[in-house]
């Protein structure tokens, strides 16, 4: 996406609604009154939720006012993690894991899909506007490789197959269960069945 793109899209002005105004005061609680600027990560988080996945800079602007904290401090938080996005990335955000359990085990295939049905390069939104995807670094569930991220859900045990479907499902608005496609529960091995809610090989 072009950075002329994504200015065009930068919203004149931020701030929570009802329902996140509401969840930033009870997080304010957790804090002494002279450090409330440590509430700035929660507080970033919840504007990235707010709108669709991307925080825009008249958040950042309206969190140093609410924290009393300089802009630039604000700012470098939010540039300093990659968890936190600072240009749209659709209503769906799909991190891909390409770290080497996850490449050894065909996450370069599950990038081939998300080439193929989403957008030629990453960080590129859809067409229709409702995702994009990007490669990442371990994201902790090796044992489930290849897996992918979508917004705060895993699946893991993916294939071509499968990662079609999910991403075909997003199209449609109608995502489908997070979680392992090759029918493990957790990190069961692979021939452990689930019988009235216990394990047997």
């Amino acid at each position: 996406m072009s950075i002329k793109k994504v200015h065009s899209e930068q919203p004149e002005n931020f701030e929570f609604n009802n329902k996140f105004k509401s969840i930033a005061e009870e997080i304010l609680k957790k804090y002494p009154k002279k450090n409330k600027k440590s509430a700035v990560m929660p507080f970033l988080y919840l504007a990235q939720k707010q709108n669709n996945n991307w925080i825009p800079l008249s958040a950042i602007k309206y969190i140093s006012k609410y924290l009393s904290m300089p802009y630039i401090s604000v700012y470098e938080v939010a540039t300093f993690y990659s968890m936190f996005n600072l240009s749209p990335v659709g209503k769906y955000f799909i991190q891909v894991c390409t770290t080497t359990p996850c490449l050894i085990r065909g996450a370069d295939k599950i990038v081939k899909v998300c080439k193929q049905k989403i957008s030629e390069k990453e960080n590129q939104v859809s067409k229709n506007g409702e995702c994009s995807w990007t490669e990442v670094e371990c994201l902790g569930a090796c044992v489930n490789a290849p897996m992918m991220q979508i917004n705060n859900d895993y699946y893991e045990d993916l294939d071509e197959k499968s990662t079609s479907k999910i991403i075909e499902s997003i199209f449609n608005d109608k995502i489908l269960k997070p979680g392992s496609y090759r029918g493990r529960k957790n990190t069961s091995p692979e021939d452990t069945k689930i019988i009235n809610g216990s394990e047997h090989a």
